[in-house]
C-alpha cells in the first residue's frame, strides 16, 4: 500500500504539466498561431536537445553551446548570490540585534530597498563596463534585500524567554548570538535564502539581456532578435530548470540543518 500510495504521490506531481504540454502541442498544431510564433513542445525539445548534444546543428552556432552558457550564467548567480549572503545575513543580525545598528543602518537600506535592481543597470554598466561584473552586482542587489529582510525578522523573533533562560545560565553577549538567536532564527534566513537565489537568477537573466555576451539571457534576446521563438522558450526552459534545482539546493541544506525543527513539530503533533 505504501508503494502504491508513493507512485500516486509522484504521478499527482506530473500530470498537471503533462496536460499542459500535451494542450500545448494540439494547440500549437491547430494551425490558429503559426508555428514559428509559437513552436510546439516537440520543436522546443529538438531546439535543446541540438543546444545540448549539437545534434544536427539545426540551432547554428548555439549548437553544443548549452553547457557553457549554463556555467556562465550559474557563475555570475552564485557569485552574486555568495556575497548577498555574507553581507545580508552579517547586516541582519546586526540590525535586528543592536538597537543602535538599526537606527544608523537601516533607515539608509529602507531607503535604497523600494528601488527596483533593473533601475540599476545603466550605472552598472557605467561603473563595471560590460562584462561579468554589472551581472553580478544586479544579482547581488536581487538577492540581498530578501535575505537581509527575513534575517532581520528572524532575530527580531526569537523568543525572549530563551534569551533570559540563556542569560541566566551566564551566557556571554556573543555567545547569545551564537547559540541562540541564529539557530533560532535560521528558519526564517533559510525562507529569504530561497527567495534571493529565484531572484538572482531573474536578475541574471536581465543582466546578460543587456550588459554580457554570453550566458542563458544572451541566448534568450539574441535568439528573439533572430524570430528564433523555440531557442526562446528553450532558454526559458533553461532558467525555470537552474533556478528549481538551485532552489532544492538550498531547500536540502535547509532541511539537513534545520532537523531538529522538524523533530519538534513531530514531536508536536504527536502529543
Amino acid at each position: 500500500m505504501r508503494i502504491i500510495k508513493n507512485i500516486w504521490s509522484y504521478k499527482g506531481r506530473v500530470w498537471v504539466p503533462a496536460l499542459l504540454l500535451i494542450g500545448w502541442e494540439l494547440f500549437s498544431r491547430s494551425g490558429y498561431i503559426p508555428p514559428a510564433l509559437l513552436p510546439a513542445p516537440s520543436r522546443v525539445l529538438m531546439s535543446w536537445a541540438d543546444w545540448l548534444f549539437a545534434i544536427d546543428e539545426f540551432t547554428q552556432d548555439n549548437a553544443g553551446h548549452w553547457y557553457i552558457d549554463a556555467l556562465s550564467s550559474s557563475t555570475r548567480v552564485f557569485t552574486g548570490y555568495f556575497i548577498a549572503t555574507v553581507l545580508a545575513i552579517g547586516l541582519g543580525v546586526g540590525i535586528g540585534w543592536s538597537r543602535l545598528f538599526e537606527k544608523t543602518i537601516e533607515p539608509t537600506l529602507q531607503i535604497l530597498r523600494p528601488i527596483p535592481p533593473v533601475s540599476w543597470i545603466p550605472l552598472a554598466i557605467i561603473w563595471f563596463g560590460i562584462a561579468n561584473k554589472p551581472a553580478i552586482f544586479l544579482v547581488f542587489l536581487g538577492a540581498f534585500f530578501p535575505i537581509l529582510m527575513n534575517t532581520i525578522h528572524g532575530v527580531k523573533t526569537v523568543s525572549r524567554d530563551l534569551l533570559r533562560a540563556a542569560s541566566m545560565a551566564g551566557a556571554t553577549e556573543s555567545q547569545l548570538l551564537r547559540f541562540v538567536v541564529l539557530p533560532a532564527a535560521m528558519p526564517s534566513i533559510f525562507a529569504g535564502l530561497r527567495i534571493g537565489v529565484g531572484s538572482a537568477w531573474m536578475l541574471t537573466v536581465t543582466a546578460e539581456m543587456v550588459a554580457v555576451k554570453s550566458g542563458l539571457g544572451y541566448v534568450l534576446w539574441d535568439s528573439y532578435y533572430f524570430l528564433r521563438y523555440d531557442m526562446v522558450i528553450a532558454s526559458m526552459f533553461s532558467i525555470g530548470l537552474l533556478g528549481f534545482l538551485s532552489d532544492f539546493a538550498v531547500k536540502a541544506i535547509s532541511n539537513k540543518l534545520l532537523r531538529w525543527q522538524q523533530a519538534g513539530t513531530l514531536q508536536g503533533v504527536a502529543s
